[in-house]
């Protein structure tokens, strides 16, 4: 049945919550967990569930993102028929060439959406970190009879990675069919939390897409969800794993900070289901002198010569003697110099940290030094 589904991922959102991270990339291609990039997980997503056609829509500040996913050969899909393609804007007739939103998107994606062979369209965001595949919630949708299924899952207040007033609730009766969408609420009873993915028939996304833009509709929540339930079967599937969403600064820090658990880092990387991504060789991390390294990712190619503790170091990350890094996230090619200081800091790629330089944050608030800076 799966074989019957294309994936289409869009990597145009504006979260200004994740600010100087996102100036000049796609949130899709934030790096995350040392190695990875956040589109690598929905993108994994599909591959593993067995889709072999899917279409990464682009936006704005998508060179990173073009870079990383190349011609699709990391997840196996470079292929002759089907395989991955980079819808990037255009200007048409019916098109501006920048997206207002994903209706938007998928009315200049048409052309893609027309040929694809497939009779089900699986639609994801590219900004939420989990690991599942599709199988069982197409078969909910199927044998349901519904018109649309939104995946969904019920974060424990404690655990929810999310920001106030910047989620997708939804009400459902006890047959699983949705009967309200609560956007972005200040306060909500609601415990059902979108996680912006979706299975449609394609013939039903080209009918209600091409009716949303005759209205002059922009957004595939508030106007084409919302604005037809009630006429349209719109049910809910939930997930029951892991969730990351890259809501903001400390959202991402959190993700990140997660990735320290083993149990964790177990379930969501260690599984049947593995997340693929762009492999970039360097040479192993090396360990000088009296460095101290714990409870830490370390990627390849850093140096290390002073102390490191519960933080996550990308490719190529140099830090110097006497320098002590805690609770921090660097990315890659960052240099820490000797006797520098760094607590509950996010530094983006290319940054020098001087000699003796203190930047401190905290869980909540972390300090973030934007890409190519010195301090």
């Amino acid at each position: 049945m799966i074989r019957e589904a294309f994936g289409m991922i869009y990597a145009g959102e504006q979260i200004i919550n994740l600010r100087e991270l996102v100036e000049l990339r796609a949130v899709g291609a934030l790096p995350i967990g040392g190695r990875y990039r956040v589109i690598d997980f929905p993108l994994s997503n599909m591959v593993n569930t067995g889709i072999r056609n899917v279409a990464v829509i682009t936006n704005r500040n998508y060179n990173s993102l073009m870079d990383h996913l190349g011609s699709g050969k990391s997840w196996d899909l470079s292929r002759k028929s089907d395989g991955l393609f980079i819808l990037t804007p255009y200007a048409n007739r019916d098109n501006p060439g920048i997206s207002l939103g994903l209706i938007d998107a998928l009315k200049g994606s048409m052309d893609y959406i027309r040929r694809a062979k497939q009779e089900y369209c699986i639609l994801s965001g590219s900004y939420i970190i989990y690991n599942r595949v599709f199988d069982d919630m197409m078969r909910f949708h199927v044998e349901n009879g519904a018109d649309l299924t939104i995946l969904y899952d019920r974060p424990s207040s404690e655990n929810y990675d999310g920001e106030r007033y910047n989620d997708v609730r939804l009400n459902m009766d006890n047959t699983g069919v949705v009967t309200n969408i609560e956007i972005h609420p200040g306060l909500s009873a609601l415990d059902r939390i979108s996680m912006d993915t979706y299975i449609i028939r394609k013939d039903i996304l080209i009918y209600l897409v091409e009716e949303s833009v005759a209205k002059g509709e922009h957004h595939f929540v508030e106007d084409l969800i919302r604005g037809n339930i009630g006429r349209l079967k719109v049910m809910g599937f939930e997930h029951t794993g892991y969730v990351g969403r890259m809501h903001s600064v400390a959202a991402y820090y959190k993700v990140n900070m997660d990735f320290l658990d083993t149990k964790l880092q177990k379930a969501l990387f260690r599984g049947r289901n593995r997340i693929f991504t762009k492999v970039k060789d360097e040479v192993p991390a090396k360990y000088i002198g009296e460095s101290r390294v714990r409870n830490s990712i370390v990627a390849n190619g850093c140096i290390i010569e002073g102390e490191v503790e519960n933080s996550i170091l990308f490719r190529g990350v140099y830090v110097g003697k006497g320098a002590n890094v805690r609770n921090s996230i660097l990315l890659p090619g960052t240099e820490v110099n000797d006797n520098a200081e760094l607590q509950y800091v996010v530094i983006d790629k290319n940054v020098s940290v001087r000699n003796r330089s203190r930047l401190i944050g905290n869980a909540e608030f972390p300090v973030v030094i934007r890409k190519g800076a010195m301090v």
